[in-house]
Protein backbone atom coordinates (compact mmCIF):
# COMPACT_ATOMS: atom_id res chain seq x y z
CA UNK A 1 0.00 0.00 0.00
CA UNK A 2 1.22 3.49 -0.83
CA UNK A 3 1.97 5.07 2.55
CA UNK A 4 3.10 8.72 2.63
CA UNK A 5 4.57 9.41 6.08
CA UNK A 6 1.82 11.83 7.16
CA UNK A 7 -0.90 9.21 6.49
CA UNK A 8 0.83 6.23 8.17
CA UNK A 9 -0.72 4.62 11.22
CA UNK A 10 1.71 2.16 12.80
CA UNK A 11 0.13 1.78 16.24
CA UNK A 12 -1.00 -1.83 16.54
CA UNK A 13 -3.79 -1.04 18.99
CA UNK A 14 -5.28 1.49 16.57
CA UNK A 15 -5.03 -0.96 13.67
CA UNK A 16 -6.65 -3.70 15.76
CA UNK A 17 -9.42 -1.34 16.85
CA UNK A 18 -10.39 -0.71 13.22
CA UNK A 19 -10.44 -4.47 12.51
CA UNK A 20 -12.72 -5.06 15.49
CA UNK A 21 -15.01 -2.20 14.51
CA UNK A 22 -15.09 -3.21 10.83
CA UNK A 23 -14.52 -7.00 10.87
CA UNK A 24 -16.04 -7.62 7.44
CA UNK A 25 -12.85 -7.92 5.42
CA UNK A 26 -11.83 -8.83 1.90
CA UNK A 27 -9.57 -11.89 1.69
CA UNK A 28 -7.38 -11.87 -1.43
CA UNK A 29 -5.24 -14.88 -2.32
CA UNK A 30 -3.11 -16.04 -5.24
CA UNK A 31 -2.89 -19.60 -6.45
CA UNK A 32 -3.59 -21.99 -9.28
CA UNK A 33 -6.70 -20.06 -10.32
CA UNK A 34 -4.96 -16.68 -10.19
CA UNK A 35 -6.17 -13.96 -7.86
CA UNK A 36 -9.36 -14.66 -5.95
CA UNK A 37 -11.26 -12.64 -3.33
CA UNK A 38 -13.93 -13.43 -0.77
CA UNK A 39 -15.72 -10.95 1.49
CA UNK A 40 -16.16 -12.43 4.96
CA UNK A 41 -16.28 -11.48 8.66
CA UNK A 42 -13.19 -12.18 10.75
CA UNK A 43 -12.42 -12.73 14.41
CA UNK A 44 -9.20 -11.14 15.67
CA UNK A 45 -7.24 -12.85 18.44
CA UNK A 46 -4.71 -10.21 19.46
CA UNK A 47 -2.90 -12.51 21.90
CA UNK A 48 -2.38 -15.54 19.67
CA UNK A 49 0.77 -14.15 17.99
CA UNK A 50 2.93 -11.00 18.18
CA UNK A 51 0.81 -9.05 15.67
CA UNK A 52 -2.40 -11.00 16.22
CA UNK A 53 -4.16 -13.83 14.40
CA UNK A 54 -7.24 -13.67 12.18
CA UNK A 55 -9.76 -16.49 11.92
CA UNK A 56 -12.73 -16.99 9.64
CA UNK A 57 -14.61 -19.64 7.70
CA UNK A 58 -15.88 -19.96 4.16
CA UNK A 59 -18.14 -22.38 2.32
CA UNK A 60 -16.53 -25.62 1.18
CA UNK A 61 -18.13 -24.88 -2.18
CA UNK A 62 -15.96 -21.75 -2.47
CA UNK A 63 -12.96 -22.90 -4.51
CA UNK A 64 -10.68 -20.23 -3.07
CA UNK A 65 -9.57 -22.40 -0.15
CA UNK A 66 -8.60 -25.20 -2.55
CA UNK A 67 -6.74 -23.07 -5.09
CA UNK A 68 -4.82 -20.67 -2.81
CA UNK A 69 -1.08 -21.15 -2.43
CA UNK A 70 -0.34 -21.53 1.30
CA UNK A 71 3.29 -20.54 0.67
CA UNK A 72 2.25 -17.09 -0.55
CA UNK A 73 0.98 -14.27 1.63
CA UNK A 74 -2.72 -13.56 1.56
CA UNK A 75 -3.96 -9.98 1.81
CA UNK A 76 -6.92 -9.06 3.99
CA UNK A 77 -8.34 -5.55 3.60
CA UNK A 78 -10.39 -3.86 6.32
CA UNK A 79 -12.10 -0.62 5.29
CA UNK A 80 -13.01 1.96 7.91
CA UNK A 81 -14.91 5.22 7.53
CA UNK A 82 -14.47 7.08 4.23
CA UNK A 83 -15.95 10.08 2.47
CA UNK A 84 -15.59 12.25 -0.62
CA UNK A 85 -13.93 15.61 0.03
CA UNK A 86 -15.01 18.47 -2.23
CA UNK A 87 -12.51 21.29 -2.86
CA UNK A 88 -15.40 23.70 -2.24
CA UNK A 89 -14.78 23.18 1.48
CA UNK A 90 -11.25 24.61 1.27
CA UNK A 91 -10.84 28.35 1.94
CA UNK A 92 -7.85 28.09 -0.37
CA UNK A 93 -10.29 27.61 -3.27
CA UNK A 94 -11.42 31.23 -2.98
CA UNK A 95 -7.84 32.45 -2.69
CA UNK A 96 -6.08 30.63 -5.52
CA UNK A 97 -8.47 28.10 -7.06
CA UNK A 98 -5.60 25.60 -6.97
CA UNK A 99 -7.46 22.75 -5.31
CA UNK A 100 -8.86 19.39 -6.42
CA UNK A 101 -11.24 16.79 -4.96
CA UNK A 102 -9.97 13.89 -2.88
CA UNK A 103 -11.16 11.07 -0.66
CA UNK A 104 -10.49 10.62 3.06
CA UNK A 105 -10.47 7.15 4.59
CA UNK A 106 -9.06 4.76 7.16
CA UNK A 107 -7.87 1.34 6.04
CA UNK A 108 -5.84 -1.59 7.34
CA UNK A 109 -4.01 -4.17 5.22
CA UNK A 110 -3.03 -7.49 6.79
CA UNK A 111 -0.62 -10.00 5.27
CA UNK A 112 0.07 -13.59 6.27
CA UNK A 113 -0.02 -17.24 5.22
CA UNK A 114 -3.37 -19.04 5.31
CA UNK A 115 -3.74 -22.24 7.30
CA UNK A 116 -6.69 -24.43 6.29
CA UNK A 117 -8.62 -25.94 9.21
CA UNK A 118 -11.26 -28.67 8.87
CA UNK A 119 -11.37 -29.76 12.52
CA UNK A 120 -14.97 -29.70 13.74
CA UNK A 121 -14.08 -28.49 17.25
CA UNK A 122 -12.04 -25.59 15.85
CA UNK A 123 -14.88 -24.67 13.48
CA UNK A 124 -17.44 -24.73 16.27
CA UNK A 125 -15.26 -22.54 18.48
CA UNK A 126 -14.71 -20.06 15.65
CA UNK A 127 -18.39 -19.90 14.66
CA UNK A 128 -19.32 -19.41 18.32
CA UNK A 129 -16.75 -16.62 18.77
CA UNK A 130 -17.95 -14.87 15.61
CA UNK A 131 -21.57 -15.17 16.71
CA UNK A 132 -20.87 -13.87 20.22
CA UNK A 133 -18.92 -10.96 18.73
CA UNK A 134 -21.98 -9.70 16.87
CA UNK A 135 -24.85 -10.94 19.04
CA UNK A 136 -23.40 -9.63 22.30
CA UNK A 137 -24.83 -6.14 21.82
CA UNK A 138 -28.40 -7.39 21.32
CA UNK A 139 -30.95 -7.43 24.13
CA UNK A 140 -31.71 -11.09 23.47
CA UNK A 141 -28.58 -12.47 21.82
CA UNK A 142 -28.77 -15.63 19.78
CA UNK A 143 -26.16 -18.28 20.59
CA UNK A 144 -24.96 -21.23 18.55
CA UNK A 145 -26.23 -23.66 21.18
CA UNK A 146 -29.74 -22.26 20.70
CA UNK A 147 -29.90 -24.48 17.61
CA UNK A 148 -30.07 -28.31 17.79
CA UNK A 149 -26.68 -30.02 18.04
CA UNK A 150 -27.27 -32.24 15.01
CA UNK A 151 -28.28 -29.21 12.91
CA UNK A 152 -25.10 -27.31 13.86
CA UNK A 153 -22.97 -30.41 13.21
CA UNK A 154 -24.46 -30.64 9.73
CA UNK A 155 -23.82 -26.96 9.04
CA UNK A 156 -20.19 -27.28 10.15
CA UNK A 157 -19.65 -29.97 7.52
CA UNK A 158 -20.32 -27.37 4.85
CA UNK A 159 -17.59 -24.92 5.85
CA UNK A 160 -13.82 -24.81 6.16
CA UNK A 161 -11.80 -22.66 8.55
CA UNK A 162 -9.01 -20.28 7.69
CA UNK A 163 -6.42 -18.99 10.13
CA UNK A 164 -3.92 -16.24 9.31
CA UNK A 165 -1.14 -15.38 11.72
CA UNK A 166 -0.43 -11.75 10.90
CA UNK A 167 3.06 -11.43 9.47
CA UNK A 168 2.73 -7.78 8.45
CA UNK A 169 0.12 -5.11 9.06
CA UNK A 170 -0.21 -1.62 7.58
CA UNK A 171 -2.54 1.20 8.53
CA UNK A 172 -3.40 4.31 6.55
CA UNK A 173 -5.52 7.14 7.93
CA UNK A 174 -5.93 9.72 5.15
CA UNK A 175 -7.54 12.57 7.09
CA UNK A 176 -6.48 15.81 5.41
CA UNK A 177 -3.15 15.86 7.29
CA UNK A 178 -1.53 17.31 4.17
CA UNK A 179 -3.82 20.36 4.20
CA UNK A 180 -3.40 23.61 6.12
CA UNK A 181 -5.35 24.30 9.31
CA UNK A 182 -7.98 26.42 7.57
CA UNK A 183 -8.64 23.79 4.92
CA UNK A 184 -8.91 21.05 7.54
CA UNK A 185 -11.42 23.20 9.41
CA UNK A 186 -13.41 23.58 6.21
CA UNK A 187 -13.40 19.81 5.72
CA UNK A 188 -14.66 19.21 9.25
CA UNK A 189 -17.42 21.80 8.84
CA UNK A 190 -18.45 20.46 5.45
CA UNK A 191 -18.57 16.85 6.57
CA UNK A 192 -20.39 17.74 9.79
CA UNK A 193 -23.11 19.48 7.78
CA UNK A 194 -23.89 16.23 5.99
CA UNK A 195 -26.38 13.89 7.60
CA UNK A 196 -24.78 10.48 7.12
CA UNK A 197 -22.84 8.52 9.73
CA UNK A 198 -19.79 8.02 7.50
CA UNK A 199 -19.32 11.78 7.07
CA UNK A 200 -19.61 12.28 10.84
CA UNK A 201 -16.97 9.60 11.46
CA UNK A 202 -14.58 11.10 8.92
CA UNK A 203 -15.13 14.59 10.37
CA UNK A 204 -14.11 13.27 13.78
CA UNK A 205 -11.10 11.52 12.23
CA UNK A 206 -9.92 14.78 10.63
CA UNK A 207 -10.44 16.64 13.90
CA UNK A 208 -8.28 14.33 15.99
CA UNK A 209 -5.46 13.71 13.51
CA UNK A 210 -2.41 15.91 13.97
CA UNK A 211 -1.43 18.16 11.09
CA UNK A 212 1.70 17.67 9.07
CA UNK A 213 1.33 20.98 7.30
CA UNK A 214 0.41 21.62 3.65
CA UNK A 215 2.31 19.70 1.01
Amino acid sequence: MYLPPHFREDRLDVQHALIRKQPFGMLVTAGSAGLEATHIPFVLDADASPLGTLRCHISKANRQWQTLDPEQDALIVFQGAHAYITPSWYPLKAETGKVVPTWNYAIVHVYGHVRIVEDAAWLLENVSALTDQHEGVREQPWAVDDAPDDFIAGMLKGIVGLEIEIGRIEGKWKASQNRGEADRGGVVAGLSAQSDDASAQVAEMVSVRSASGPS
